[in-house]
């Protein structure tokens, strides 16, 4: 069953909001969907432990019963970098825990999966070990949500390289507009399709770029952005 995973340029950056939408066209389309966030910091505590918004955002879009310690197992409470969290927790934050853990959603087998990080690319672990770390062991095609605003394209260019440098494809990218305001928006948007590979990996060539991978304010994703990736990656809608 094709599974994808979700990062970013950086933090804050819309992940969440790509991810859900995702997940909500396939429920749409009447595909089972399960997500995971393994590891969260910025969590509120509340009567049934700590909880992080993103992740129960994207267990709201899950049509399959997955408890919230199966999608968020790795919880923390200070909005701070996930590896100085997990250290003064006195958690063990490797990527073979977090691996072990996605392991978990990924056997559940549903028809669309998704794995979000947290923060970019090379956002540290344990020891020398990043999260993209978790990304290669889980050997997933990725989706890079890239957010516009000043300096966006150097960031995607870099993030891009990297990920396909670790060995991993590149599944599609979106552009979402965190500052409105950014000058020449339809310009930079044109240079990120024309520099990002992934769109002609998938054979979008044919269609509008800002269509398919732009996404201003809060719109998401088409279905018809889905129905070609899992075209690609040997799934059926």
């Amino acid at each position: 069953m094709p599974a994808f995973f979700v990062t970013g340029t950086d933090t804050e950056i819309g992940k969440t909001t790509i991810a859900a939408g995702l997940l909500h066209a396939a429920r749409s389309a009447g595909l089972s969907t399960a997500a995971a966030k393994p590891v969260a910091s910025g969590c509120e505590p509340t009567a049934q432990g700590l909880r992080n918004g993103d992740a129960l955002v994207l267990l709201g879009q899950c049509s399959l019963a997955l408890a919230y310690e199966q999608v968020n197992p790795l919880a923390f409470a200070p909005a701070i970098a996930p590896h100085l969290a997990a250290r003064e927790a006195g958690v063990e934050l490797s990527a073979a825990r977090l691996h072990e853990a996605v392991r978990e959603v990924l056997a559940l087998q549903a028809d669309f999966t998704l794995v979000e990080g947290a923060g970019g690319w090379r956002v540290p672990l344990l020891g020398r070990e990043n999260l993209s770390d978790l990304a290669r062991l889980l050997a997933l095609p990725v989706v890079l949500v890239v957010g516009v605003r000043l300096g966006c394209i150097n960031h995607a260019l870099l993030s891009a390289e990297a990920i396909l440098g670790d060995g991993l494809a590149l599944a599609g990218w979106v552009a979402n507009v965190v500052d409105p305001a950014t000058s020449r928006l339809e310009e930079n948007l044109a240079t990120l399709a024309e520099r990002l590979p992934a769109l002609h990996d998938l054979g979008l060539e044919g269609l509008d770029a800002p269509s398919v991978a732009a996404l201003p304010g809060d719109q998401l994703f088409t279905l018809t952005t889905l129905s070609l990736w899992q075209q690609e990656y040997g799934a059926s809608l």
